[in-house]
């Protein structure tokens, strides 16, 4: 329990603050002041500082002096009381609202919040209470109209008047910072006015139960879905709910609760036009999973706008668990091409996913030899990406292809030449349907390509190859031993 200042302590401070600009106390003070402290260019006004600390007494006596502007902005651009709100100091805040030029909605110069969203996102119910009393509505003013009427708003203002739906620089109001905060007393403060928007949405879409979902703030969430006036299913400008924060955040509460609603969809696409469902498969949410593959709502198998499916997204990643709940199911077709013509054992084989790869090529009704729009196969592309294990695992299937060229010409033989991978370049070589001289669209050979990326290994491995030719030309009448190609020891022999 805070206890009152002696008359001797009153006198101190008094003297100390005669001086307080010069004084060593004020520049530490500014060091001190919070995330703001890089803001100020000078030391904390006397009136500020006693704010920040709220020391009622000496503050009284610093206004009936006279010598403080009550609505002075320091070098943040804040004022004394957003700094004795912020911290809930009520005796300060209640002494300077009482104040005949008070002007309560003063923003600070680096989020545009006024003291009551200050006091609103750290908790401070009974300075909120405070604020609340000097609102519009309290003096007469019903409903939103002063929005269109800046005149009416500047005498308002001038009045001492706090906007107790006023948005910062954000586009956040009050009200969701409380909710943000999971501040329960203050946001049942709020929705109690009618000059407050129970979801109004900021700069970037969110509403206060989105940010209370973000949070986990059951409570507050609990209040504002009792609102018919509150959207449970609105999203964001990137057209995530607040369901899909509640997902990515591991709330699982949180989630029945909202799918228990039937204003939720939770099949909602995203702004890329995907689910919910795709974004939880691609990142390995088992249990999101599982209770969405639950719905009747919920299509397993939507494509986003890049056609593809939550099981593409799972084999991507390589999430094993997530693959076989998906592979469960008679409504997923596990070859299904996205839009640059892969499937999803495409994208497990360029990831270098073995366990996927496993489990899509135990199934008859995926093709190991399907090529996307560029002509790679699955083989192809995990050569390319010198999967080596996943190879190995293709060679094993039954009916495959290791010489299907893509769309230029070029075998999975020729891009691991390019690339200098030896372990791939022999696996390939022990194939008979392997040809390793064959040549591309533009006439190169493997051997050309692995001459061009000087690969000395590689050529070795293709030299001892007796049906592979280094004097052959491609279509620029050039052989893999043309001077420009020249250097490699092996080949100087």
């Amino acid at each position: 329990m805070r206890m009152e200042l002696s008359d001797r302590s009153r006198s101190l401070a008094r003297d100390l603050f005669d001086h307080y600009d010069s004084h060593i106390s004020a520049k530490l003070l500014s060091l001190s002041a919070g995330e703001w402290h890089s803001y100020f260019e000078k030391p904390f006004p006397v009136l500020h500082c006693i704010s920040y600390f709220g020391i009622a007494e000496v503050a009284i006596d610093l206004i009936k002096m006279k010598i403080c502007d009550v609505n002075e902005r320091d070098s943040a651009g804040v004022t004394p009381l957003i700094w004795a709100a912020r911290y809930g100091h009520e005796e300060v805040v209640k002494l300077l609202l009482e104040q005949k030029h008070i002007q309560p909605d003063i923003p600070d110069r680096i989020c545009g919040r006024t003291a009551l969203s200050w006091a609103a996102g750290s908790g401070r119910e009974g300075v909120v209470r405070l604020f609340l009393r000097r609102s519009f509505v309290n003096l007469g003013v019903m409903g939103r109209w002063w929005e269109k009427t800046p005149q009416v708003m500047s005498v308002l203002f001038r009045r001492g008047c706090a906007h107790p739906d006023r948005p910062d620089n954000h586009g956040r109001t009050p009200l969701s910072w409380a909710a943000e905060g999971g501040h329960e007393g203050v946001v049942k403060l709020l929705l109690e006015r009618e000059d407050v928007t129970p979801d109004g949405p900021d700069n970037s879409g969110r509403t206060p139960l989105w940010w209370a979902v973000r949070n986990g703030s059951e409570g507050v969430m609990n209040l504002l879905l009792e609102r018919k006036d509150v959207n449970p299913d609105m999203p964001d400008n990137y057209g995530q709910t607040p369901l899909w924060w509640a997902a990515r955040n591991g709330r699982k509460g949180v989630m029945k609760l909202l799918l228990e609603r039937e204003d939720v969809s939770p099949d909602r696409l995203n702004n890329d036009g995907q689910t919910l469902l795709w974004w939880a498969t691609g990142s390995g949410r088992e249990a999101v999973v599982k209770l969405l593959l639950g719905r009747k709502d919920v299509d397993p198998d939507r494509t986003d706008n890049y056609g593809r499916t939550p099981l593409s997204s799972a084999a991507w990643r390589g999430i094993e668990g997530v693959v076989k709940l998906l592979l469960e199911r008679e409504d997923v077709d596990p070859d299904k091409p996205d839009n640059d013509g892969r499937t999803p054992l495409s994208w497990a084989a360029r990831s270098g996913s073995e366990g996927v790869v496993k489990l899509l090529l135990d199934r008859e009704d995926v093709s190991p030899n399907r090529p996307d729009n560029n002509g790679r196969t699955p083989l192809w592309l995990a050569v390319g990406h010198g999967r080596e294990g996943v190879l190995k695992l293709l060679l094993e299937r039954e009916g495959i292809n290791p010489d299907m060229p893509d769309n230029y010409g070029r075998t999975p033989l020729s891009s691991a030449a390019w690339r200098g991978s030896e372990g791939v370049v022999k696996l390939l070589l022990e194939r008979e349907d392997v040809n390793p001289d064959r040549p591309d669209n533009d006439g190169r050979t493997p051997l050309s390509w692995a001459i061009e990326s000087r690969h000395e290994g590689v050529v070795e491995l293709l030299l001892d190859q007796g049906d592979v030719s280094p004097s052959r030309p491609h279509n620029r009448g050039k052989t893999s031993l043309s001077s420009d190609t020249l250097g490699l020891g092996i080949l100087e022999v």
